[in-house]
């Protein structure tokens, strides 16, 4: 039995134990065969915003199409990656369609594990790499609003640990993939600042909207989306901490003491990444 990873943000391509192959969203027969003797199906395919012709709508129907295409196929189970609070903000679309995601995954036939993780770190990660990485390049780092919301960031291998072992199970969960440390974003800030040896930078709270917008001065000189207004309403919003049990032993305070040296040296740019 084969085991299939879609990747995230690469909506043509599935990568497995054999060659990759396409998704054929608009194939969905195809899209079965393609998917034919696996076993379990690890589902990571989403956008972090909309640009060119993926957009969140688009994303949603050509996971359900998948998950149509998963059930057709025959295979056993599906580990599929949301985000923590996902019902919490109707209002924001990365969230609303995580959640409608969810509801189609729960209807469906497939044996399923629904990960809900917060803010995932490792050497390659965007968010914790580029704050370092901000905090290295300039003396001054803005901060929406007082900065108290939180954060508990998971350590990227130990999420991909809880995928595995949940992929061997057959029950139907639904699991919050949390680190054992809480951070206001503050106290996030100063953490990586100290850990990279930067701890002077001073913080300045600012406004949302004026964050928001030094985000997109920046993100042109960088050729790049820095950050969305969603991303800071949901941050603002507390939606990236959950107050369940830790599902990793990895402490993001003790990885930057042996990471501060390297994270952040150089830019993570999410464009060039994924369309270029």
């Amino acid at each position: 039995m084969r085991t299939i990873t879609g990747h995230p943000h690469r909506p043509n391509e599935f990568a497995g134990a054999v060659e990759p192959h396409p998704f054929h969203f608009d194939d969905p027969p195809a899209l079965a065969e393609t998917l034919r003797g696996a076993g379990t199906l690890f589902n990571t395919y989403w956008v972090r915003f909309s640009y060119r012709g993926d957009t969140f709508e688009r994303a949603i129907a050509n996971t359900e199409t998948l998950i149509a295409a998963a059930e057709e196929a025959g295979v056993r189970r599906i580990v599929h990656v949301s985000i923590a609070n996902p019902d919490a903000a109707p209002d924001l679309p990365y969230y609303a369609g995580k959640a409608r995601l969810e509801r189609s995954i729960a209807r469906s036939r497939l044996s399923h594990a629904i990960l809900r993780p917060t803010v995932i770190f490792s050497a390659e990660d965007v968010l914790i790499n580029n704050i370092a990485w901000f905090l290295r390049h300039f003396p001054v780092f803005a901060v929406p609003g007082d900065g108290r919301y939180c954060l508990r960031p998971i350590y990227v291998e130990d999420f991909a640990q809880l995928a595995a072992d949940l992929a061997q199970r057959d029950d139907n969960v639904t699991v919050d993939a949390v680190g054992p440390e809480t951070y206001t974003f503050d106290e996030l800030l100063r953490l990586i600042a100290r850990g990279i040896g930067r701890p002077r930078v001073r913080l300045l709270h600012a406004p949302p909207l004026a964050a928001y917008y030094a985000s997109r001065l920046l993100g042109f000189f960088l050729r790049d989306i820095t950050l969305t207004r969603d991303e800071i309403k949901g941050l603002m919003a507390d939606l990236l901490v959950t107050s369940g049990e830790p599902t990793d032993r990895t402490c993001l305070s003790e990885w930057l003491r042996d990471h501060g040296d390297t994270v952040g040296r150089h830019y993570a740019s999410e464009l060039a990444r994924h369309y270029r």
